[in-house]
């Protein structure tokens, strides 16, 4: 599903002397089947924007549109077509294993399946439920445990099974290795990517690690005052480190020591993923230049 938001603009508090505008002109394409980063400072509207596209937040001002459904304001959506939406649109909310509620992992994975599909069969939520557990790691024998005798790991795989369930075609993040070690925000990125890859869905992270995101990512947007004030691909986002540094924000550490390197002389143009930059050094190092 394509994403497009054009003119996307939001007030919280609207016609109080306490409004804040959230978003402020957002126009932003979200391809299909990218793997999109949005990054910016606290309170830039990150979060904001992205309640908007399962309908949390009702569109204010501007379009956008998710698919083929046009979510604009005074375009007509349903208590079932919302439901629909929200079935295609999986949500992840920071530290998700905080919304974990059932007696058991089953009852919690199967209870947003229930909800979207109630007219489906005991024997087709069973199937759901298990294939979503598979898909995040989790042995079927986890299903009649207590989520809440699971480690913190296990506890967020189940929350983003519980979003799975009903395989949506974009998933949407927001922190998603938040309070992990560096074992755990690798395992949960390659899990992402096995998602992003083998089923070819769109996958949106909202993240403040610059690494992780230029590990990632295939495209990104930045957001500022509610604004988009760059989009592109990590290449293209992080060699304008001045103007993030601005923004007051990070650049991944490879871009750090690639500019000290083109600083010496020592060569430019590096890649931003880890395993090719080291390559590259590498070749550098052998006197090879490439």
């Amino acid at each position: 599903m394509r994403i497009v938001a054009d003119g996307l603009t939001f007030t919280y508090n609207r016609k109080t002397k306490f409004a804040k505008k959230a978003l402020d002109d957002v126009t932003l394409t979200i391809r299909e089947g990218s793997f999109f980063g949005i990054i910016g400072h606290t309170g830039s509207g990150k979060s904001t924007f992205i309640q908007h596209l399962n309908g949390l937040i009702p569109v204010e001002s501007g379009t956008l549109t998710v698919g083929d459904l046009d979510l604009s304001k005074g375009k007509k959506t349903d208590k079932k077509g919302l439901r629909a939406l929200r079935a295609k649109i999986g949500m992840v909310f920071q530290y998700p294993e905080y919304q974990l509620f059932a007696t058991t992992v089953y009852e919690d994975v199967a209870f947003g399946y229930h909800n979207f599909f109630p007219e489906k069969s005991k024997e087709e939520e069973r199937a759901a439920v298990f294939a979503a557990l598979r898909t995040v790691g989790l042995d079927d024998s986890v299903a009649d445990k207590s989520p809440f005798d699971l480690s913190g790991g296990q506890k967020r795989r189940v929350a983003i099974a519980g979003v799975l369930v009903s395989d949506p075609e974009v998933l949407v993040l927001d922190e998603p290795v938040a309070g992990l070690d560096p074992a755990g925000k690798n395992e949960l990125m390659a899990l992402l990517h096995r998602i992003h890859d083998g089923g070819k869905k769109t996958v949106v992270v909202v993240s403040h690690d610059m690494d992780d995101v230029a590990e990632n990512c295939d495209a990104l947007a930045v957001f500022s005052e509610g604004r988009v004030v760059m989009t592109g691909t990590p290449e293209e986002v992080f060699s304008r480190r001045k103007e993030l540094e601005e923004l007051r924000l990070d650049v991944p550490v490879t871009r750090k020591i690639a500019d000290a390197l083109a600083e010496k002389g020592l060569g430019n143009a590096f890649p931003l993923r880890s395993d090719d930059f080291v390559r590259k050094v590498a070749q550098l190092y052998r006197g090879k230049r490439v």
